[in-house]
């Protein structure tokens, strides 16, 4: 029997923190007492075995609506497939969003997270960390890094790039800062990483007077002239070129690989104007791609770059790598992060870098996604009216939707009723970012069951 899925979408209007007043909606849904000028009673959190169907109540009475969730509730994972509470398996070619490198319940990964909650967790900053020298230095002989900084998440390790970046230019005199990123990008939901995301729709209520943060400026992505005539205006009317940042493959933009021709003239530009070549690695870096870092495919070097999601294996982890003066930049009380490179991050780092060297994962990479690469091809010239392009490196690949009455949303609903976790990207492409570690016999299922949701579609 097939799953009817529903995509919930939703909008809530939260009052601040800072001045809750409760309202009756929010005094008989709270399971906090709180007496006025005294201390609150605590309860205890329900039992997560508890819940049953229940969860989805819970979500919608406490949980800030900040995604359309689909009615899937995950219970368990092993390798590539999950578990649902129903007890129906899913073959994830999700991964967290390209996050889950190792898949589900890996064995290495967790006997080195057990291992390190054993030992130590979490030290402050304020000292030493073994493991956090362990990987920084992985991280610089595996890359053109000099050094490495620590953080929580993707877009920590942009705010730091553009932090860095912004503090260079600083020091070579330049008072009006400008970082050019490219249209249709994605760095972000912090407002500096919010601002170099070239998408307008993410931007919409959280501007001042219809500005996000001052000193981004944008081209088109792989076009040349335009990158040049941004670079004139960043270098006009007492401003300076601090950074170029881009993607080297546009995930969330639609799957776009960048072109040499493109990045080589980034470079080159940098170069001329003493700024920064910046790449965020967050999606494509770890090994996404095929190669350990995505613009090993362009053939550029970059002064910074930045990593996460895969990083961890899906323990939360960010980092901005540097090389040269962009290296030591930073000095201390210029930037921080509490939970930044803390043992257990790292310990998971460790072993996600581990297994990719031990196990050859990115030649996996590299097989799985040429099979990839054929069966998608295969399937957009046996559906021509619903299926488009196919692009994309390594196991980051992308297929168009180009049907008028189908959207790429609706495709990955279909595939969902098959056994098959998608994700869209941009407008109309439907993205497959399964773990590393799939097999052939694995990614065979996920094209026969991607043929058979886009087959209920088209008829």
């Amino acid at each position: 029997m097939k799953l009817s899925v529903h995509f919930l979408v939703a909008v809530a209007v939260i009052p601040s923190a800072s001045c809750f007043v409760p309202t009756a909606a929010s005094r008989s849904t709270s399971s906090l007492k709180v007496s006025v000028g005294g201390t609150s009673q605590l309860t205890p959190p329900k039992k997560v075995e508890d819940l049953s169907d229940s969860s989805e109540d819970l979500y919608n009475q406490n949980v800030q609506t900040t995604y359309g969730r689909y009615k899937l509730t995950i219970d368990s994972g092993k390798g590539c497939f999950l578990k649902t509470t129903d007890g129906k398996n899913y073959l994830d070619c999700v991964s967290g969003i390209a996050t889950c490198a190792l898949g589900h319940n890996n064995e290495f990964l967790t006997k080195a997270i057990e291992n390190q909650m054993k030992k130590v967790h979490h030290v402050s900053n304020l000292y030493f960390i073994p493991e956090q020298a362990a990987l920084a230095n992985w991280l610089c002989t595996n890359s053109g890094a000099d050094k490495a900084f620590f953080c929580n998440s993707g877009a920590e390790a942009n705010e730091a790039a553009i932090k860095v970046a912004r503090r260079y230019a600083y020091n070579r005199g330049i008072e009006k800062p400008v970082i050019i990123s490219a249209e249709k990008s994605f760095h972000g939901r912090t407002l500096a990483a919010l601002s170099a995301t070239q998408q307008p729709k993410y931007h919409k209520g959280f501007g001042f007077g219809g500005e996000m943060v001052p000193g981004f400026d944008s081209c088109v992505y792989n076009d040349i002239a335009s990158l040049e005539a941004a670079v004139e205006r960043a270098t006009s009317d007492g401003k300076g070129l601090a950074a170029i940042m881009l993607e080297p493959l546009q995930g969330e933009g639609g799957i776009i690989p960048g072109n040499p021709e493109f990045f080589a003239k980034a470079r080159e530009l940098c170069d001329k104007h003493g700024a920064l070549l910046m790449i965020d690695e967050v999606q494509a870096g770890m090994g996404r791609t095929g190669t350990l870092w995505g613009h090993e495919n362009l053939n550029v070097i970059p002064d910074v770059f930045t990593s996460a999601k895969a990083l961890g294996g899906g323990v939360p982890i960010g980092a901005m790598m540097a090389r040269g003066e962009a290296a030591t930049t930073f000095g201390p009380g210029d930037h921080a992060s509490t939970y930044g490179g803390n043992p257990l991050a790292c310990a998971a780092g460790l072993a996600v870098a581990q297994y990719l060297y031990d196990n050859n994962v990115l030649e996996n990479v590299q097989a799985r996604g040429e099979q990839l690469s054929q069966g998608l091809e295969k399937l957009a010239e046996k559906y021509p009216t619903v299926l488009g392009q196919v692009r994309g490196w390594g196991l980051l690949k992308g297929v168009e939707c180009i049907a008028e009455d189908i959207t790429a949303g609706e495709l990955v609903a279909a595939a969902m009723n098959e056994g098959l976790l998608l994700v869209p990207a941009g407008a109309n492409v439907v993205r497959f970012v399964p773990p590393l570690i799939i097999s052939e016999e694995e990614m065979n299922m996920a094209l026969e069951r991607f043929e058979a949701a886009v087959k209920s579609k088209a008829n």
